[in-house]
Parts: structure tokens; C-alpha cells; sequence
């Protein structure tokens, strides 16, 4: 069997493609760029093609169900870039994998220590020999209420981390989760809003969760209140995020992921402008630590999506479309 990976770094996934290939008897066939309509004809002869986080759409769907490709597996959770309807449409089979939650889980805990203890100001001003106080007074996790959206895997395992703090946790989703009930108390998302001191989110993209956070949410937020994301930029309304950032309403953010990040994040723009003006405002309030998607970013966490990607071609298994 073949596979083309799009978006195939040597320096990090490369290492474990070689070694899951030798393991499952698979030819791995290496493209460096993400897949575009130009380069889609380079996976002619593979059974199942395995992406990233860059735009899968109708036309080079249509481009691989023409050479023969069966199977589109993403080596990432989420899959709101693919194209879906094009993909039942061409007859393919697509699938996102799993991986190590305890990647996102210990990244978001970082986040919200460093958001609470100024962390990005402490550092900043420090390169710059100032050693001051003055603005750089923080706040301990353990006095105040978490709120955490989304009690899924990941969500869980955020709350598990948590527990040690002594914080009170709140808990929102649609579906509870009896470990996840254990550790927290759900209750609605109004109420969550209305008295976490600090909020999380571990939801998926998709409508219900799209702009959750809003300019009419964040008025029911608690004044000062702490906002962190490592799931999916769809979820804050950006523009409106500005604004309660500007007034105070927000005291600080911890964001991994932003709105219309799709072709940015993962790329070197030192001597360029980058085409996102909303980015370029977060990246420079002081008190927002807006990293690029990188919470995911273990070895355990890079070996478990090629691995994952790998066995869902070869099982020939759907995960989201049979």
C-alpha cells in the first residue's frame, strides 16, 4: 500500500513515517508542501492520502478520486478544513486521529499560570533589564473558580490537572462525562460565564460552538475575567475579543489558536506582513500570549497522529465519513 503525506516535515513527523512504515509494511511517499490543485496529481497510485491542518477542497478532492486515492485521513483532531460533502461526493473515506491528551491538557494549565501570573510582561520586561514590580502583580489558581467548556478527553484531562490546585471547577457540555463529574460541578453555560474566573475551551468547530464567545457573552463574564483556547479560533468572535481586551473586561488570554489562522501558523513571516490584522493586534497587548497552534506539539503526540493516520488508511476505516 502507498500513502502520500502532505506537509511532511523530516525534522519531527519524517522520523516516525520511517519507522510506522517499516512497522505496517507501508510506502510512504513524501511531499514537503501542503496539498494544493497544482501538486494533488502527485498522490496518482497511493490508496490513501494523509494531511495536515491546510485546506482540503472540492477541487483537489476531486483531483485524488481521479488518481485513484480512497482515503483522506487528517493526522489532526479537528477536520473543519476538508471538505466533507466533496468527499462523500468523490467516495472517499475520511478520518482524524487521536492522540496523547496530555499534550493540550499541560499546555492549557501553562497557559492559564502564565496568563494569571503576567508571565508574558514579566518576560518581556525582563529582556529589557527591567526588573520592576510595578504591573506584574499576579493571581493564584487556587482562590478562584475554572471554568472548563467541552469534557471530552482532552477537557478531562484539563479538569484531572486542575485538581491538584485546589480551584473550584465548573464544568459545561452537552453530554456529561462521569469521570469529568467527579472532579467538577456542571452546570449551564450562562452560569459557567457568569462565575469562572478563569475560562477554557476543549469543544470541537462547528456551529454550536462557533463565536460561543461573543460581544453579548462577555458581558455576562465576570469583569477581569481570564480566557484561554487551545481548541479552535472559530470560537471567539475576534473582533469583539478586541474590544473587551481594550476595556478590561478581559484581563488576559491565552490563545493557541485564533480565528482564520489556515495557512499561516507553521510558516517563518520575520521579513513579511501577515494578511491577518487581528492577529497582528493580539499578538501586541501585553497581556495576551497568542502562540501558533502549538499545545498539540509532543513527541508522543506527533508519533501517536502519524501512527493513527496510518492504521485508518490501512483499516480503510471512516472516522467521519462511511
Amino acid at each position: 500500500m502507498k500513502i502520500a503525506a502532505y506537509s511532511y516535515r523530516d525534522f519531527d513527523e519524517g522520523l516516525f513515517f520511517d519507522k510506522f512504515a517499516k512497522q505496517y509494511g507501508v510506502e510512504i511517499v513524501p511531499i514537503r508542501e501542503k496539498q494544493t490543485v497544482e501538486n494533488a496529481a502527485l498522490a496518482k497510485g497511493c490508496d490513501g492520502v494523509s494531511i495536515v491542518t491546510q485546506e482540503a477542497n472540492r477541487d483537489i478532492i476531486k483531483i485524488w478520486a481521479e488518481n485513484g486515492v480512497k482515503h483522506l485521513s487528517t493526522r489532526t483532531i479537528g477536520f473543519d478544513h476538508i471538505d466533507l460533502d466533496a468527499a462523500k461526493e468523490f467516495g472517499l473515506k475520511v478520518s482524524n486521529v487521536t492522540y496523547s491528551t496530555g499534550s493540550v491538557a499541560d499546555y492549557t494549565v501553562m497557559l492559564i499560570l502564565m496568563a494569571l501570573r503576567r508571565m508574558k510582561s514579566i518576560i518581556k520586561r525582563a529582556e529589557g533589564m527591567d526588573y520592576g514590580l510595578v504591573g506584574n502583580l499576579g493571581r493564584q489558581l487556587g482562590d478562584l473558580t475554572v471554568g472548563v467548556v467541552g469534557t471530552g478527553k482532552i477537557g478531562t484531562h484539563v479538569l484531572r490537572n486542575l485538581t491538584g490546585f485546589g480551584c473550584k471547577l465548573l464544568a459545561y457540555d452537552p453530554y456529561k462525562n462521569a469521570e469529568a463529574e467527579k472532579m467538577a460541578k456542571y452546570v449551564s453555560l450562562d452560569q459557567l460565564f457568569r462565575e469562572s474566573d478563569v475560562i477554557t475551551f476543549h469543544t470541537p468547530a462547528n456551529p454550536e460552538s462557533f463565536h460561543m464567545v461573543n460581544a453579548e457573552s462577555l458581558k455576562t463574564m465576570k469583569d477581569g475575567v481570564v480566557i484561554i483556547n487551545t481548541a479552535r479560533g472559530s470560537i471567539i468572535d475576534t473582533p469583539a475579543f478586541i474590544d473587551a481586551l481594550e476595556c478590561g473586561k478581559v484581563s488576559a488570554a491565552g490563545l493557541d489558536v485564533i480565528e482564520n489562522e489556515l495557512g499561516i501558523f507553521y510558516g517563518d513571516y520575520k521579513y513579511q506582513n501577515v494578511k491577518n490584522r487581528e492577529m497582528s493586534i493580539l499578538k501586541d497587548f501585553p497581556n495576551v500570549l497568542m502562540l501558533p497552534h502549538m499545545a498539540f506539539y509532543t513527541e508522543n503526540a506527533i508519533s501517536d497522529m502519524v501512527e493513527h493516520s496510518i492504521q485508518h488508511i490501512l483499516q480503510d476505516d471512516g472516522n467521519i465519513v462511511k
